[in-house]
């Protein structure tokens, strides 16, 4: 069986304040614990928008985009479910036992564009479910 631990605020990725003169990064780790030798993938839902691009949603229809990438590098696929040309993040288990986790990497960008600049202050979050197939 596969064990996923990824739960709760210590895994949020925080783009932190935008103030609409650059673009946003942040990452966050998805950790994964599976049997040894089994192959598996991580995906990553659309939320609150589409792979093409996500969306957080403020107070009322506020909305900021931004999306999720498999990598830091430029160019690089969007982490979705493998649809749509997203990707997916593939991994082996190494074991049940904490120490065998396998961590995965998300890199988020909030990109400087005029859509974004044009949201109001105020907080904005999405929901994103990791699913892990094997």
């Amino acid at each position: 069986g596969t064990d996923v631990l990824y739960a709760g605020a210590g895994n949020d990725l925080a783009f932190g304040g935008y103030d609409g003169t650059v673009d946003k990064t942040s990452t966050s780790d998805i950790t994964v614990r599976c049997s040894n030798l089994t192959k598996y993938a991580v995906s990553l839902s659309s939320g609150g928008g589409t792979f093409a691009q996500r969306l957080l949603s403020g107070s009322g229809t506020n909305k900021l985009q931004y999306n999720l990438f498999t990598s830091d590098s430029a160019g690089a696929t969007i982490w979705g479910d493998g649809t749509n040309s997203t990707g997916t993040v593939p991994g082996t288990g190494a074991g049940m036992a904490a120490a065998n986790a396998k961590t995965h990497t998300v890199y988020g960008e909030l990109p400087n564009n005029a859509f974004n600049q044009g949201a109001p202050t105020g907080d904005y979050t999405d929901t994103i479910t990791v699913t892990v197939t094997y």
